[in-house]
């Protein structure tokens, strides 16, 4: 059976587009919430039953064409040595600021320490139709690396910014202990079924252009390469992306994913060659009533350039006041509209 994400992955034609929604799993949805107030956050995110669940809720509801595990890209933090709490967000106990600090990272067997994450995609893979794809992820080096040196999220990245001009060789040190990491991670999230791979960047577009050029697209461009050794796309997301978008092809991704800041076919323009997009949906557009969404989806799919494959997807994840009703809207619509 024809699987129309993974054809769009690899620019074959499609019959519409296929859509699916980041954070398509979580706060807007009731039925997540129910969950919530019973299990913290990485209760759910540490129990193969739950997780699984989660991962459901959203195809059962509202029929994307694939699902992304419920997760979070700081699960390979502890193994590591690092504490992670969410309050509600992170918050790193001992951030890793030293060269002694990265030397004491502890490497580990990522079966052995994460096997909720593998258990949890066999059991969404046996639940999920052929023609529903199913994603894995993780962080990329730089984004992991910004949590563990600022200890969190933060506005100015002073921590982080202060190790690349001050320490390149430290920081280079821990991007490539990150790149490893990742690599096996990610590898084995295929093995347990997942169909394809996203690498998250949420911080490395808060990066100036030299540093990106330096600290980022040679480390994506290694671990993506490492991944699809196993045969799956590999999708890669930058956020914030505009300065860059000339650089995002040197990664080897099968497929860019775009925030909403620039229209797809301005940002093919600058990417260059026949990489397949997905994006890139202003998700507070679902904030707004049904004719504005369908007005905007309409212009989106035609900034879409032809031949490219394309999957329809927000330029971040659903905001949690969304209405759930306004996604089930839009994911019907792209499904209508594209197909026309």
């Amino acid at each position: 059976m024809a699987n129309l994400f993974l054809d769009a992955c690899a620019n074959r034609p499609v019959s519409r587009t296929p859509v699916w929604l980041m954070r398509q799993a979580g706060r807007y949805m009731a039925e997540y919430r129910a969950i919530r107030e019973r299990y913290d956050f990485w209760t759910v995110c540490r129990t193969p039953e739950l997780a699984a669940e989660v991962t459901l809720q959203p195809i059962a509801a509202l029929a994307p064409d694939a699902a992304i595990l419920f997760s979070d890209i700081l699960v390979v933090l502890p193994p590591m040595g690092l504490s992670v709490d969410f309050s509600p967000g992170p918050v790193i106990a001992r951030p890793v600021r030293t060269t002694d600090d990265i030397h004491q990272l502890t490497t580990f067997d990522v079966h052995r320490e994460l096997g909720f994450v593998f258990d949890a995609l066999r059991m969404v893979r046996r639940s999920l139709a052929p023609e529903v794809a199913l994603i894995g992820f993780g962080g990329a080096p730089l984004t992991l690396a910004a949590y563990m040196v600022e200890g969190g999220k933060t506005k100015n990245f002073e921590a982080l910014k202060s190790l690349f001009y001050a320490r390149p060789e430290a920081a280079h040190g821990l991007l490539d202990f990150l790149v490893d990491v990742q690599a096996d991670f990610l590898c084995a999230q295929i093995d347990a079924g997942a169909q394809a791979i996203q690498i998250f960047d949420t911080w490395a577009g808060s990066m100036p252009r030299d540093i990106i050029a330096e600290f980022v697209i040679p480390k994506v461009a290694s671990l993506v390469a490492r991944v699809k050794k196993s045969g799956v796309p590999v999708i890669y997301f930058m956020k914030d992306a505009a300065h860059v978008l000339d650089l995002l092809a040197q990664t080897g991704a099968d497929v860019l994913s775009l925030d909403e800041k620039t229209p797809l076919d301005i940002a093919a323009a600058r990417i260059g060659g026949h990489v397949a997009l997905q994006g890139n949906f202003d998700p507070a557009v679902l904030l707004a009533d049904r004719e504005t969404i369908s007005q905007r989806l309409d212009a989106l799919l035609a900034t879409v350039p032809p031949g490219r494959g394309h999957i329809f997807n927000l330029g971040h994840g659903v905001l949690p006041s969304t209405p759930v009703e306004n996604v089930a809207w839009l994911i019907a619509q792209v499904k209508r509209r594209s197909a026309r």
